[in-house]
């Protein structure tokens, strides 16, 4: 993983950098930091590169990456499929090795559609005088761009200055990959992008001048069809779009339990499913494929029994478990797994009548997104729902592996340590993105990143810092099985049509609406963020189902939703997290109580707004 930076200048002329932008993207690449300038004399143009490494597989390989004719790579990536990469191996090295072997544009497309896993890349081709971009087809690793007096940037990551916003920086689109003929660019004074976007294979491509491409298009650019109609191959199959013909899809419902105990007995009755054990299978290798793809250890003098190579997100929930529960089976058991959880310090609560109601309110739904956890006689202002359901999730992994050391990290945030960080540093890694959720999931995500807090052994807190470079999230697993609220919303106004079409346009938005934000966020602590329910077997496995094999939103909440995972959980082992409702991560960990609390969540977030 890196940080990498590209700037474009029509004309050679001295360049500053912005101390703000420069940081954070050393802070992304910890162990490398490298510029080079490659200037083009006829025709006139000037491009400087700028690459910041974190090490992660093989040796160390300083970027920006030039081969023996001139071509240089930028790579922020990792290859855990399609491409061979041996463990000895860098993947930057095999990428660029494989691009100098391209002779045409089709075989450079062939080169970025065989890659599985996630990227984002510049490439200066010298032969022809061409500059690639992109991003892969999730969006999964950050790329901004912005144009300024004649000058185009490209960049993981920016910064946020107030009232300067005449160029503002966007997100690439991940609609394809752009190519730059520089030729052009320096004899008509503008800069036009080729577009080669994706495509599923046997499919007619339409261009994708969509509404995100064509906002994100920077002013005095032109993005435009290339010419000879190539596309890149789509890594995952087409979403099944089949409707079932003897379901009642209006049923809302009606066959709805009362208890956790007639959900586990509803449950149970479901768990001979054979789509478990094929989803089992295709998640374990994704897990497997994220969480052995580390950096070569030398091995230390006095080895720490802390330290561990991998975290998790960790709220307790269902998502979060089972990438704990898969990533036990590929981990020795000697080696801790860190899982992070984070709170957001809670008002201590009125305690006459606001108490009392809120106890009668919450009678027999300790679970319910709406519990605050401060019902209980001894108040803790960190006792936040997902810390409650973090501690049982962590009894369920003890009991599933007692012989491995989970170190559950309690990362405790007050309100005055928000306030700091955002206006020091969060605020230009969620940058461009701006509204009232980008701050709550940015912060939030950000805090549990970095990994500080406090751990307990024999019942005494122990200051610990998490040192793992790998954090495995969750994020995927809503989009495909249905796991929102809005997708409940959906069903029972449209029936699994409608469900369908809102799936689609989940995993169509996810780079724009989450994944550029959550890897510039979790990058900022020299940590790479990996999705394991993003692997693109995984992905293509689950657009293969039918919908109601994923989800049956006729079921109440904590089973009809992601019940596909929940009967995966439960063969696993799992059984209280197997029936735990949803809840956003801003509301279990609480940071959405700490601000305006009449605010939306698509309002423009005035304290990102103004730093």
């Amino acid at each position: 993983m890196c940080g990498i930076f590209c700037l474009l200048s029509l004309s050679p002329a001295h360049f500053e950098w912005d101390k703000t932008v420069y940081e954070h993207l050393k802070r992304r690449g910890p162990n490398w930091s490298q510029d080079l300038t490659v200037t083009g004399r006829d025709p006139c143009y000037q491009c400087l590169f700028s690459a910041h490494v974190l090490h992660m597989r093989g040796l160390l390989t300083p970027q920006p990456l030039q081969d023996n004719i001139g071509n240089v790579l930028l790579w922020n990536g990792e290859i855990f499929g399609g491409l061979p990469v041996k463990p000895s191996e860098n993947d930057t090295v095999v990428v660029s090795q494989a691009l100098l072997s391209c002779n045409s544009p089709s075989e450079i497309l062939s080169v970025l559609s065989s890659v599985r896993g996630p990227w984002g890349f510049v490439y200066y081709q010298k032969a022809g005088d061409y500059l690639w971009f992109g991003r892969d087809f999730f969006g999964r690793r950050s790329l901004l761009w912005k144009f300024d007096a004649g000058v185009l940037t490209l960049t993981s990551v920016a910064a946020h200055n107030p009232g300067c916003d005449q160029f503002p920086w966007q997100e690439v689109p991940a609609v394809g990959v752009y190519r730059i003929d520089l030729k052009a660019v320096t004899e008509a004074g503008t800069v036009t992008f080729e577009v080669y976007p994706w495509a599923y294979a046997g499919k007619s491509v339409i261009f994708p001048c969509n509404e995100p491409l064509l906002k994100s298009v920077p002013s005095g650019c032109t993005a435009i069809m290339n010419q000879s109609g190539l596309v890149l191959t789509s890594p995952v199959c087409p979403l099944n779009m089949s409707i079932p013909k003897s379901l009642n899809e209006t049923e809302a419902q009606s066959n709805s339990a009362s208890s956790i105990k007639d959900l586990q007995q509803l449950l149970a009755s479901k768990e001979e499913n054979d789509e478990v054990s094929r989803l089992i299978d295709v998640l374990s290798e994704a897990l497997r494929r994220r969480v052995q793809s580390l950096p070569i250890e030398v091995p230390d003098e006095s080895p720490n029994k802390d330290r561990a190579s991998i975290a998790i997100l960790f709220s307790g929930g269902i998502d979060s478990m089972i990438l704990a529960a898969l990533a036990d089976r590929h981990i020795p058991a000697h080696q801790p797994i860190d899982l992070l959880n984070v709170a957001f310090k809670l008002q201590e609560p009125k305690k006459q009548k606001d108490s009392a109601k809120n106890h009668k309110k919450h009678k027999n739904k300790p679970t319910d997104t709406k519990t605050d956890g401060v019902g209980s006689r001894t108040f803790s202002p960190f006792d936040v729902p997902d810390r409650i359901t973090g501690k049982a999730g962590l009894k369920e992994l003890q009991d599933l592996n007692p012989e491995r050391r989970w170190n559950f990290v309690e990362i405790n945030i007050t309100q005055e340590e928000l306030q700091k960080m955002r206006q020091e540093c969060i605020c230009h890694l969620v940058h461009p993105l701006d509204t009232v959720l980008d701050d709550s999931i940015g912060c939030a995500v950000w805090f549990a990143a970095r990994g500080t807090g406090f751990i307990l052994e024999d019942n005494d807190q122990r200051p610990f810092s998490s040192s793992a470079k790998v954090i495995l999230t969750g994020i995927g697993a809503d989009e495909q099985l249905a796991g929102y609220s809005r997708h409940r919303v959906r069903f029972k106004m449209s029936g699994h049509e409608g469900l369908i079409q809102e799936l689609a346009m989940e995993l169509d938005r996810i780079s724009s609406r989450n994944l550029g934000r959550d890897d510039r966020v979790i990058g900022d602590h020299g940590k790479e963020a990996r999705f394991p329910y993003l692997d693109e077997d995984v992905v293509s496995h689950l657009n293969s189902l039918p919908v109601w094999e994923k989800a049956d939103l006729s079921l109440p909440r904590g089973v009809g939703e992601k019940l596909l995972l929940r009967l995966t959980a439960r063969q696993l082992g799992l059984r209280q997290s197997a029936v735990l409702p949803k809840r956003a991560m801003q509301f279990g960990s609480r940071i959405a109580k700490m601000e305006d609390s009449r605010e939306k969540a698509s309002d423009k977030c005035t304290r990102l707004l103004t730093g």
